[in-house]
């Protein structure tokens, strides 16, 4: 409930819920291949998924930010377009940043012993789905709940033609759309 008021203070009320549908997608997803994996569920792990619930909501914050400098910096662009271009541009710095992540817990997972296996596990999962889930699920339900709930539409803006006057007068021998006379 904090994250969410946190969220929608700072950004707007559109970003709050998914952030919070990217979090519980995050937890579930985690916890879901530790069953998968039957590891067990200790003090540890609990602290793995406390640790990915606060990666993966900066890692939104990341994302939501860079939303937000771009409504401001390209207003006559759609919504869509501008959530595009801001995952875009962000990219290339939380692939990097996941990955560096998730290459400190290799070792751990392979030589640690079992508490810290099960937590390199965990936050090796919760790494990825979390880099994820910011991605593909937190942005586009944001732009759904802008789209629906806010009423927000893009028109298409109608072109105007305007009908050109035909010159009168007689063609010149230069012109080449005249007919050739023989």
């Amino acid at each position: 409930i904090f994250i969410m008021a946190y969220i929608a203070f700072r950004f707007d009320m559109r970003f709050a819920p998914g952030a919070i549908a990217a979090l519980m997608h995050d937890v579930f997803l985690a916890l879901g291949a530790m069953v998968l994996a039957r590891r067990e569920v200790t003090l540890s792990t609990v602290a793995a998924l406390l640790t990915i619930v606060g990666y993966s909501i900066n890692d939104t914050v990341v994302v939501y930010d860079r939303i937000r400098e771009n409504l401001g910096r390209y207003r006559k662009l759609t919504f869509p377009a501008i959530i595009n271009r801001s995952i875009t541009e962000m990219l290339g710095r939380t692939i990097r940043t996941s990955g560096l992540t998730a290459v400190a817990m290799i070792p751990f997972l392979f030589w640690g012993t079992g508490v810290i296996r099960d937590f390199a596990f965990t936050l090796l999962i919760g790494v990825v789905v979390g880099t994820y889930s910011s991605i593909y699920i937190a942005a586009p339900l944001t732009e759904l709940i802008d789209r629906r709930v806010f009423g927000r539409t893009v028109k298409k803006k109608r072109r105007v033609t305007r009908k050109r006057k035909k010159k009168s007068g007689p063609k010149s021998d230069g012109d080449k759309s005249a007919p050739a006379t023989a």
